[in-house]
């Protein structure tokens, strides 16, 4: 087992356990901060060693697989889960965007092995918070005067989590290789360490949620399980189509698999204010986030070798 993985296993324990283990708030925030922006500065030093042109196509399948994955989560939450419009927009919303924590384990788990993956997976991660965010509003309130369109943008398109990696990208990009050595030992070689304290924090987080998780019922733990399986496969067989390596294939797997759980919650608490937030965080923290970092990582790469693989 990787030993971020056994942080966020401590955190989990310590907070079931009901610990007075606590991490301060801002090196949660300062730890977040961190963490996107390394995620952003690495996929642009690698950026600025290819042509962007090609990305092209990619971008807009990646585009295609975040709506896709909004619409069937939002019609197995319909018709299976009986949810109301509001809460099934708002949880598919979740689950067709990503998570950037679930992207630090993967990149993480893959380099640490010596897995090559493709640069332009951090542009993808940018790229999905937003098409799954846009589609679940529609879904509840279609095209209307009375949504707040410019709040809403604001909030999608200038998050901090957008912010900070399309800016951490830029830098990379503009400063290349040589430009990035003298930020290299604290962005690259602090990272996995400060990923570690992020994970022993979200172990808590999740420790939290338990009491949701068992009032809520089977469904939404069959649903936080079920449904990033399913959605990996469609991220593996998107990642063949665009002709991504094993590794890549492997990591947009991972974030197809992944649910949101900061971006989303925000721009849903603008978009569909009448959405219960508990009920698509219980879900993502307590069920989808912890089974992709123990198991789903792993069996993704397991898949994309077996499938793929020469």
């Amino acid at each position: 087992m990787d030993i971020v993985v056994m942080f966020f296993l401590f955190g989990l324990i310590a907070g079931l356990l009901r610990s007075e283990l606590k991490l301060p708030a801002s090196l949660y925030e300062s730890l977040s901060v961190f963490l996107l922006l390394a995620i952003g500065l690495k996929g642009g030093q690698g950026l600025a060693q290819q042509d962007l042109l090609p990305l092209l196509p990619q971008l807009g399948a990646v585009i295609a697989l975040g709506v896709l994955q909004t619409l069937i989560a939002f019609f197995i939450l319909i018709t299976f889960g009986k949810f109301d419009r509001a809460n099934a927009a708002a949880m598919a919303a979740h689950y067709g965007s990503v998570s950037v924590a679930t992207f630090a384990v993967g990149s993480d788990w893959l380099a640490s092995r010596d897995i090559f993956f493709e640069s332009q997976m951090a542009i993808f991660l940018a790229v999905m918070e937003v098409p799954a965010i846009m589609v679940g509003i529609i879904l509840v309130r279609g095209i209307s005067k009375n949504t707040e369109w410019k709040a809403l943008a604001h909030e999608t398109f200038l998050g901090k989590g957008v912010t900070l990696l399309l800016g951490g990208m830029l830098i990379g990009w503009a400063a290349g290789p040589e430009g990035l050595a003298s930020v290299k030992g604290v962005f690259f070689d602090l990272f996995k360490g400060a990923l570690a304290l992020f994970l022993l924090e979200m172990g808590l987080i999740v420790a939290r949620q338990a009491g949701d998780l068992r009032q809520r019922g089977i469904f939404i733990i069959g649903f936080g399980v079920l449904m990033p399986l399913f959605s990996a496969v469609l991220g593996l067989s998107c990642g063949a189509l665009i002709g991504l390596s094993i590794g890549g294939m492997t990591l947009l797997a991972t974030l197809a698999a992944s649910a949101s759980y900061i971006a989303v919650p925000a721009a849903v608490r603008l978009a569909i204010p009448e959405a219960n937030p508990a009920l698509s965080l219980a879900t993502v923290l307590g069920v989808t986030f912890p089974f992709n970092i123990m198991v789903g990582i792993p069996f993704y790469h397991y898949l994309a070798e077996t499938l793929f693989g020469a």
